[in-house]
């Protein structure tokens, strides 16, 4: 997938920049009258050729985005919903339970922090030349202060809530409270609920796997599309925010977690990254948290000295709700974003919205699925949310590949982080395989 993202990006530069060229040298000059003695020159716009030139790309993005806009809700109920009733109704959810989730919410909430801080430090998106405007239709929410956030973080009509993309809180909210009493309610009907959201997660994951598939095709319409109208300026500033989106992820991992890792439990982060360098491989080359756990389970058992009983709890839970990486991604994309719009008079991007970001990107990092490109899914269910249009999404799709295979590599290390630490807390001899 990597190779088809990579070669629609280099053809989606080459065909709109072979558009900007051909619509400047033919279209800009010449239609010529002859009426009697004198002769007429009109001159043709040139943007208005180029824009009959883009509109099937224009088009096809458009289908994608709608695509994309499709899975939001559906994805994000089920996920959640299963994710948190496979943790409430098994039997080991209490003391190790306890110890697993409040470490990994920990976690991603010093993730999604340090991207909080990162972006605000750096501003990319203050002044940059993305060429996204406003649609005419736009509509910021009112009412987003914190205490409003609190209040409409429960929803009054759920049906309503999954009708708007914009409610997405809400069904976040939702979804982890009927996650939570489906895992608790006895036998047989919590069972057959659960059994029912699981085959709809996993008709869900199809879908999704069979759309993000279009990617490339997606990519490629965009870039001409981009490139078409504007030139290369777009991507300086999305270069910009690549190299902050990177540094801000591998502060993450070789900064926070091994601090964890040392100074909480007693662990080497090198010895720990040797053993688990398999698994941390194989992560960022799938793009995938859900096709790495075999490895990670091996790895952390064999290489790392975690027990069976500890390993087959806490990482299938990591690569379920523990998501670093992908909170991170989603807080610093959806801030840059609205620091353009908001540097373009569009958008007021306060203090009370970046609490709105952050609560919600945490409860969304617990519905992302482990596949790949999944947080875009998650981002424009944040922007959503925000009522910021999704095509921004859409935009940093075209660099969304390095940065996906980079973030997947910090979830994973995360989940074994706390794997390591939780096993070391219950008495496991961690990394005597190496000493």
């Amino acid at each position: 997938m990597h190779t088809k993202i990579g070669l629609a990006m280099l053809l989606g530069v080459i065909g709109g920049w072979l558009l900007q060229e051909v619509t400047a040298a033919e279209y800009l000059v010449q239609t010529i009258t002859k009426a009697g003695h004198e002769v007429t020159l009109e001159v043709l716009d040139p943007n208005s050729q180029r824009a009959v030139w883009l509109a099937p790309f224009v088009m096809a993005a458009n289908i994608f985005m709608s695509l994309l806009k499709m899975l939001i809700v559906p994805l994000v109920l089920s996920s959640v919903v299963t994710g948190v009733a496979g943790i409430a109704g098994g039997k080991e959810f209490g003391r190790l339970g306890a110890k697993t989730m409040g470490y990994y919410m920990l976690t991603s909430f010093l993730a999604i922090v340090t991207g909080l801080l990162v972006i605000n430090l750096t501003q990319p998106g203050v002044g940059a030349n993305l060429n996204l405007p406003m649609p005419d239709n736009f509509a910021p929410g009112e009412g987003m202060s914190f205490v409003d956030i609190l209040l409409r973080m429960v929803p009054q009509n759920i049906f309503s809530a999954l009708s708007d993309n914009g409610s997405m809180l809400q069904i976040i909210v939702f979804a982890l409270m009927l996650g939570y009493f489906i895992g608790k309610t006895p036998e047989p009907h919590g069972s057959r609920i659960k059994s029912l959201f699981e085959s709809f997660f996993e008709v869900m994951m199809s879908l999704a796997s069979g759309i993000l598939k279009l990617i490339p095709y997606g990519v490629f319409a965009l870039v001409v599309k981009v490139v078409g109208e504007t030139g290369f300026a777009t991507f300086k500033p999305l270069l910009y925010y690549m190299a902050i989106v990177a540094f801000a992820l591998l502060f993450h991992a070789c900064v926070i977690l091994p601090m964890l890792l040392k100074f909480v439990g007693g662990i080497s982060p090198i010895g720990w990254f040797r053993a688990m360098s398999p698994a941390l491989m194989t992560a960022f080359s799938t793009s995938s948290s859900s096709i790495t756990l075999p490895v990670t389970i091996k790895s952390a058992e064999h290489r790392g000295g975690v027990s069976n009983k500890h390993s087959s709890f806490v990482l299938p839970l990591g690569a379920t709700v523990n998501m670093d990486g992908t909170a991170l991604y989603e807080c610093v994309g959806v801030i840059f974003l609205s620091q353009y719009y908001a540097s373009t008079g569009d958008f007021d991007l306060t203090l009370a919205k970046q609490v709105f970001i952050v609560i919600t990107a945490l409860l969304a990092s617990i519905g992302a699925a482990g596949i790949p490109s999944a947080g875009l899914i998650m981002m424009t269910a944040i922007l959503a949310a925000l009522g910021l249009p999704i095509e921004g999404a859409m935009l940093l799709l075209a660099i969304d590949r390095p940065l996906d295979m980079l973030r997947t590599l910090v979830n994973v290390w995360s989940d074994s982080c706390g794997a390591a630490l939780i096993a070391k807390s219950e008495g496991d001899a961690i990394l005597d395989c190496h000493e």
